[in-house]
């Protein structure tokens, strides 16, 4: 890689970053072992641990007021360093410290908190999502501190310990702290790229409407031989309520579910084509023996611009080894519905709960309830801090990235963008077939180091042409 019109600081950072590879995996694999579960009470203590550890790395980093926030739940992480000046720009680096539960433990080929490196992978619970890629940005803020004495810009770094389980704390400090957070820019590190040596810039996120769905018909259990055929099986209900969601070809059936959803143009049709998926190298990571989903979109475009519902589970009556013949009282389903520009998940919440409520016979009670949310996000592709993404994917990997629609929800994107006025760079280093959410997670180890060096260089970029903008 060349070093032509790289600052003395910033060729310091690198060779900082360059010479200490072993220490920052050793850092990692150690954050790693912290079974920081956010979403269960039992980990309590691993997540409070978690966040103790990462305050201290960020401490030892450099940064500067590093400290945890106490919240209802799980603390926040902030620290910053502020003396680039007052024309330079201001970075907010935003991750999270908690983690997926490991379940079923049965399916790991190695223990999910006992780290293990094989055939250059990271495989441990949080290595991709997100612990490997927040310190991601932790180090190359101490690559600048350490080896050069200076960041080229203002940086704060918020990280939370419920984004796994709805990031309600976070939701709530945000508009109550703007001045604290305010920034140019934010930088998010939890996302994927296309390949080991193709990055990929995502600029729109799916947002997300989470529901639970309960049906109740008698008081109590009832024996299908002396009720049933009198007495209506709140588990049929449940049944064909479901298949009234959907036209089999995937498109949702809830009236006024569609009336708000903006359009693909065509500019950004081209765009999203230009997008290189491998159909059947994706149908082998996903086992299924076909694509599916809505026949007008391609499925670059049904992947991550185009609305969905879909039942995550679904519970009632007896799932136990051997016979019971039973008419379950009650049963639940909970059900997720993604979302684009521009529509909200508290309206798409109601027309949910309206449709259900008119479809179900009047032989059973029905409760929809609204668990979590947040609205789609679009990025401007075309801000100095995403050019200056670009450009330092490029100058790493030696690949321009490519652009994408994510079809995952990271609400905190939307939340900066409605209380900071902030837009969102999202510059991850996973990889598709990661595993996130699933038995064995991991993080391909040669994009750990990479990823450093590709942040050291997008704070070098960002300053140069930020100020240049404002010139």
């Amino acid at each position: 890689m060349s070093i032509d019109n790289l600052t003395s600081e910033t060729q310091a950072a690198l060779a900082y970053a360059a010479g200490r590879q072993e220490q920052h995996l050793a850092e990692l694999l150690e954050f790693l072992r912290i079974p920081s579960v956010g979403t269960e009470p039992v980990h309590k203590a691993d997540t409070e641990a978690a966040a103790n550890w990462l305050a201290e790395a960020m401490r030892a980093a450099g940064l500067e007021n590093v400290r945890l926030v106490a919240t209802p739940r799980n603390p926040l992480v902030y620290g910053d360093w502020l003396h680039a000046g007052p024309e330079a720009p201001t970075v907010l680096v935003y991750g999270h410290y908690d983690v997926q539960p490991a379940d079923p433990l049965d399916k790991w080929q190695t223990p999910p908190f006992e780290p293990t490196i094989k055939d250059n992978y990271i495989y441990a619970r949080g290595a991709s999502d997100d612990k490997g890629q927040v310190y991601i940005h932790v180090k190359s803020v101490a690559a600048y501190l350490q080896g050069a004495g200076r960041l080229p810009v203002n940086v704060k770094f918020i990280v939370e310990g419920e984004e796994e389980s709805g990031g309600h704390s976070l939701a709530a400090f945000v508009p109550e702290n703007e001045e604290l957070l305010a920034a140019g820019v934010a930088l998010i590190s939890d996302t994927q790229i296309l390949g080991p040596n193709q990055p990929a810039l995502v600029y729109g996120l799916r947002g997300m409407c989470y529901v639970f769905l309960d049906i109740t018909g008698p008081d109590h259990d009832l024996h299908s031989g002396s009720f049933g055929g009198g007495v209506d099986n709140p588990l049929n209900v449940l049944g064909h309520i479901v298949a009234r969601l959907k036209e089999p070809d995937g498109r949702v059936l809830i009236p006024g579910f569609y009336d708000k959803v903006r359009p693909l143009t065509e500019q950004e049709r081209r765009l999203l084509a230009e997008y290189p998926l491998d159909e059947a190298a994706w149908l082998r990571e996903t086992g299924a023996p076909q694509s599916w989903g809505e026949p007008d979109y391609s499925l670059v475009e049904r992947l991550g611009a185009r609305p969905t519902l879909d039942v995550n589970g679904i519970t009632g009556g007896y799932t136990g080894p051997g016979v019971k013949t039973v008419l379950p009282s009650t049963v639940h389903a909970k059900i997720s519905m993604r979302l684009v520009p521009d529509q909200t998940p508290q309206e798409i919440f109601a027309l949910f709960r309206d449709y259900v409520t008119a479809i179900a016979p009047p032989t059973v009670q029905v409760q929809c309830t609204f668990v979590h949310g947040g609205p789609a996000s679009l990025i401007d592709y075309t801000i100095p801090a995403m050019k200056a993404a670009a450009a330092a994917y490029e100058r790493v990997f030696g690949r321009k990235p490519v652009y994408m629609r994510e079809g995952g929800s990271i609400p905190v994107v939307g939340l900066f963008q409605r209380y900071l006025g902030m837009q969102t760079v999202l510059m991850g280093f996973g990889l598709t077939d990661d595993r996130i959410h699933s038995p064995n997670e991991r993080f391909y180890l040669p994009n750990y180091y990479r990823g450093i060096e590709t942040a050291i260089h997008f704070l070098a970029e960002y300053a140069k042409r930020a100020m240049s903008a404002v010139g």
